[in-house]
């Protein structure tokens, strides 16, 4: 059972009885109710549904999405009202405030900070994090990501790790959670995805994940990093749905392949190896249950009862919220949950909702006030500015044309890559707007490269369009008009595709790299990191890290020579080829 006097909770004695009281106040349904943190996703307030969903179901924890700041706000603060017991309201907010909601601030992505020389930039998302999570009474942060990024190939994780290197990890962990006490003492942080990911290049929403360390270089690298964070007193741990085959097999000699399971289902990981040998003491939550991960390896009722025997004290989102309750109890009474995980289960919820003072009401609740005083902030700012600086990259020059004067080279074509668009009712893309106003800003005349989506194609309009997107034109001609080409990429996925590679916008389309070798031509990522994969033809490559303004004019700055780059590259942004590095 759980010692609510040790770390990471360190109550005493009178919020150890508040502990007990509550516990033996609630009902068998109540009880139930407290180890799931739900997803509230429906657009607007709706007060009614809310009260009823509390009342019924008696959630733990409540993880919202969706909506502007006002909205968000008064959704969690119904949310507080209704409950009998104070909820979790959780969010993720990798990169800032803008975890939360459309007004909050991007500050950095975690790639960014890790190639920065300090962890000041992780320090800054964690602040600006917790403070404008705050304002909407978000008292728990599904963050900072503890994964490695050890594998290129891995998307999922690119650009939500902080680096390739555990004691950069580590540093920039230490760093966000120290901020994140900064602006509210009282937000419990959680490090994710235990066992680590990174390592393998699946996507644990589309399928079971693998972290295929040895148990020795486990504990070298993602191992050291939880363990140095519980030392730490570190609150909560989220689950992978990532198993680790070598350190199960050393745990539970004899174990079949098949019997080998995701974190948030094997007892081994999480009992045996988190809780036992490494000494954490505090919630451990699922990842979202509905990952193919977890959900495709064993049916639900199997499944929901399972993930609380094997150590998981609260379950992340419900299929069917009735029926994955019933799935609980049905397990409890057939003693796949004992009594006493189910007692410690609820202690460690209720100890840690004691800890961040929730029977408060001065912190359960917030002042509407914060929305204004919190949230989008001069200050907040001024920290997306810095990380920009600091962390935007040079990965390589090899023909050494930075940096590129706009005296000498005026004349630009602009070539945009993205994402595919989702929707027929594509009608541009803002981003590439905000590029051409920077390029035209600091002096440059920009052309703007024909684009098959803009050409109606994405509509399946026009066969001229397609045989247009074909045609890259006279060379002499071509070399004549334009003194550089700006290829910039941003592209991104999530959920659909295992490995998220650049996409041209048709096949053959003029877009790709033919120019490389005729015109100077700088390559500048707006996310992902290792494009260079794509395009290894490409001499001069930057990592901007970032869509927002702020990157993009940073980026423009540097490769104008207006300030120099200060970020660093590490070795997973060549892919492992030769070619990616001339």
């Amino acid at each position: 059972m759980v010692n609510l006097k040790e770390k990471p909770f360190y109550l005493n004695e009178e919020e150890i009885k508040w502990v007990e009281d509550t516990i033996a106040g609630m009902s068998l349904d109540e009880k139930t109710g407290q180890l799931f943190t739900l997803l509230k996703a429906e657009p607007g307030v709706n007060e009614e549904a809310i009260k009823a969903a509390v009342e019924k179901y008696h959630q733990g924890g409540h993880r919202w999405q969706g909506g502007n700041k006002a909205d968000a706000w008064k959704r969690n603060m119904l949310f507080q009202r209704y409950s009998k017991v104070p909820v979790f309201i959780a969010a993720n907010c990798d990169e800032g405030g803008n975890g939360c909601f459309p007004e909050g601030t991007f500050v950095a992505t975690a790639a960014e900070a890790g190639a920065a020389a300090s962890a000041d930039t992780a320090y800054y998302m964690g602040y600006v994090a917790a403070k404008e999570a705050s304002a909407i009474g978000v008292n728990w942060l599904f963050n900072p990501v503890a994964d490695i990024f050890m594998n290129w190939r891995n998307t999922i994780v690119n650009t939500r790790s902080f680096g390739s290197d555990a004691d950069k990890v580590i540093e920039n962990v230490r760093a966000y959670i120290r901020g994140v006490k900064a602006a509210n003492p009282n937000m419990a942080c959680t490090c994710k995805h235990f066992p680590g990911d990174g390592v393998d290049e699946l996507d644990p929403h589309l399928a079971l994940a693998q972290n295929t360390l040895s148990p020795k270089e486990w504990e070298e690298t993602f191992g050291r990093v939880y363990q140095t964070m519980i030392d730490e007193g570190l609150e909560t741990i989220m689950t992978g749905q990532i198993a680790l085959p070598k350190m199960s097999r050393k745990l539970r000699p004899g174990i079949k392949g098949r019997d080998i399971m995701p974190a948030s289902l094997a007892p081994e990981l999480l009992t045996d190896l988190l809780r036992e040998k490494m000494g954490f003491n505090g919630v451990i939550i699922s990842d979202a249950s509905h990952m193919i991960g977890m959900a495709a390896v064993m049916k639900r009722e199997d499944a929901v009862p399972r993930c609380f025997a094997a150590g998981c004290d609260m379950f992340l989102f419900a299929n069917d919220i009735e029926e994955d309750m019933a799935y609980f109890k049905a397990g409890l009474e057939k003693g796949i949950v004992t009594e006493e995980r189910f007692s410690d289960a609820l202690h460690r919820i209720i100890g840690m909702k004691a800890h961040l003072k929730l029977y408060r009401d001065d912190i359960r609740f917030t002042d509407k006030k914060y929305l204004e005083e919190w949230v989008g902030t001069k200050e907040h700012h001024s920290y997306t500015v810095k990380a920009a600086d600091e962390g935007i990259t040079l990965v390589k020059d090899t023909d050494r044309i930075l940096p590129i004067s706009t005296n000498e080279r005026k004349r630009a074509l602009l070539v945009y890559v993205q994402s595919t668009p989702n929707s027929k009712a594509y009608s541009g893309d803002p981003v590439r707007c905000v590029i051409t106003e920077e390029l035209e800003a600091a002096g440059f005349q920009v052309d703007q490269s024909p684009n098959y989506y803009d050409l109606e194609g994405h509509n399946g309009v026009s066969q001229m369009n397609f045989i247009k997107m074909l045609n890259c034109g006279s060379r002499e001609v071509f070399k004549q008009k334009y003194d550089v080409v700006f290829l910039f990429i941003n592209v991104r996925g999530y959920a659909q595709e295992n490995v998220v590679r650049m996409r041209w916008s048709c096949n053959h389309s003029c877009e790709m790299p033919w120019y490389v070798e005729e015109v100077p031509t700088v390559a500048v990522s707006l996310n992902y990191t290792n494009h260079l994969i794509d395009i290894p033809q490409v001499h001069t490559y930057v990592n901007a890290y970032g869509e927002n303004r702020e990157n993009i004019r940073a980026a423009i700055e540097k490769i104008c020579g207006k300030s120099e780059f200060k970020g660093t590259a590490n070795e997973t942004v060549f892919c492992g080829r030769e070619d990616t590095r001339y």
